[in-house]
């Protein structure tokens, strides 16, 4: 069960999507909420949660 979870925490926990060019960003919710993370690619400021498969 520990391997799954790490797993988990690894591909999925603290990783958010940028909605304009869908390139992938780790950080945590409270700097995603307060709006001081921006995008690599397109300097968007709004993220959506990345999507469990």
């Amino acid at each position: 069960m520990a391997k799954i979870q790490a797993v988990h925490d690894r591909l999925f926990k603290n990783t958010f999507v940028c909605r304009n060019c869908s390139a992938k960003i780790k950080s945590s919710m409270r700097k995603i909420l307060e709006g001081k993370v921006k995008c690599r690619k397109c300097s968007g400021k709004i993220f959506r949660p990345i999507r469990k498969k």
